[in-house]
């Protein structure tokens, strides 16, 4: 029997230009495409990528020329981090047990595709994968999850290693469970994390509709919404028509919306605690405003993505480019469950009694609500005058001269038998 023949992958020659096209989105003015004779059929093939930049434009034609060097075909070197692990799943997970596979399935589903699925594989970087990273332990995502997440990751970016689409695998980590302490540090002091009054979210609030595709104002109405009710996105996004009481203007907080295996699912809220939220009068109009739009159906979403979808916290992150615009902003720290943070801080510093605090942030442990009641600097000095004023009453100032105080009595005592 003759043996098989192998074939070497051969170096593509790739033509490349950059298109100037003004009349586009800014993140859209310039189109960079390659060409290139395909191999197998040998047609003329092309591909091409829409970016904000002429250095941007370079930068993608770099990566596909060299790919190409070293025979991968451009089209497939484009191919997203979603698309590539599923075509390469069985590939990259041989000699896996059953009983390993399934975790790692779910994590692929449920974190991996949509956080960073839609990433070109040729554009994976150790920065992208350290912000999954960080993202998925702020979301309280256990170590055994994260495990089983990472673990598929690293699987699939090692394949694309051997496949030649990229030089290295920038997914693998070591030492990511001290994050998890990191994380634990920085609760201890969840103040630190928010927005400091109304006009510092509405800026915010406008500068992600300002950067979103069409400016699409629900964008800026869902984070005023998370930050005054002190929801999770998840929770924002479940909230429908009979949810809202326009009596007392209050929010019955009884689900949220969370990936599943299937794709977006409502469910209960964490720790299936149903609770009820004030809407407070800054963000009654907005309020009342979607139910105008949304109409008399009970089961409505208020909020909605601009085709009817429902809202994530990726989807939100990708529709404003949240990171450009907090960076942009001064606040690089900032995330989207941050709104979150200000909003139960706002509480606490209105004087909100604990109790109520608590039900508000449907906390199952009272220690955590008790985090955002550390006092600001400026309650500091307040107590510390307060003192003085309470230890100095009574006494007289030393300004002001007295006359003495006439001696007491001398007084003996005897002993009575």
């Amino acid at each position: 029997m003759a043996d098989t023949p192998v074939i070497i992958p051969m170096a593509i020659d790739v033509t490349s230009d950059i298109e100037h096209r003004p009349e586009r989105r800014p993140d859209y003015r310039y189109r960079a495409r390659v060409r290139w004779w395909d191999p197998s059929s040998g047609g003329r093939k092309s591909l091409s990528s829409s970016v904000g930049s002429e250095e941007a434009a370079e930068e993608w034609i770099a990566r596909i020329r060299k790919a190409a060097e070293r025979g991968v075909v451009p089209s497939k070197s484009n191919v997203s981090l979603a698309e590539y692990g599923e075509e390469n799943w069985d590939l990259a997970m041989r000699g896996l047990e059953p009983k390993t596979l399934d975790p790692y399935k779910a994590g692929w589903k449920l974190r991996v595709v949509p956080a960073i699925g839609h990433i070109a594989v040729v554009s994976m970087t150790h920065g992208i994968t350290d912000r999954a990273l960080h993202a998925w332990i702020a979301d309280a995502v256990g170590k055994s999850s994260v495990k089983n997440t990472l673990a598929p990751l690293v699987r699939v970016m090692e394949q694309a290693w051997r496949d030649g689409i990229v030089d290295s695998n920038p997914c693998r980590m070591s030492g990511w469970q001290a994050l998890y302490q990191q994380a634990e540090d920085e609760l201890d002091d969840p103040r630190s994390l928010a927005l400091k009054d109304w006009d510092t979210l509405d800026e915010l609030a406008n500068a992600l509709v300002e950067r979103s595709h069409g400016h699409y104002r629900i964008w800026g109405d869902v984070v005023r919404f998370a930050a005054c009710t002190a929801a999770r996105i998840g929770e924002v996004s479940g909230v429908r028509v009979k949810d809202i009481n326009r009596f007392d203007w209050t929010w019955d907080l009884c689900r949220q919306t969370t990936p599943s295996p299937g794709g977006l699912v409502d469910k209960g809220t964490k720790g299936n605690r149903r609770r009820t939220v004030p809407i407070i009068e800054e963000i009654r109009e907005l309020v009342k405003w979607r139910l105008t739009v949304v109409g008399d159906n009970p089961m409505a979403r208020l909020f909605t993505g601009p085709r009817g979808g429902r809202i994530t916290t990726a989807v939100l992150r990708d529709a404003t480019h949240w990171d450009e615009v907090v960076v942009g902003l001064g606040y690089e720290y900032l995330r989207r469950h941050d709104l979150r943070h200000t909003g139960l801080t706002w509480f606490a510093d209105a004087g909100t009694p604990l109790h109520v605090l608590q039900k508000i942030a449907g906390h199952g442990q009272i220690t955590t609500t008790q985090r955002y009641l550390h006092p600001d600097r400026r309650a500091i000095e307040l107590a510390g005058e307060a003192l003085s004023a309470h230890l100095t009453a009574g006494r007289t100032s030393p300004e002001t001269p007295t006359d003495p105080e006439p001696a007491a009595p001398v007084r003996h005592l005897r002993l009575v038998r």
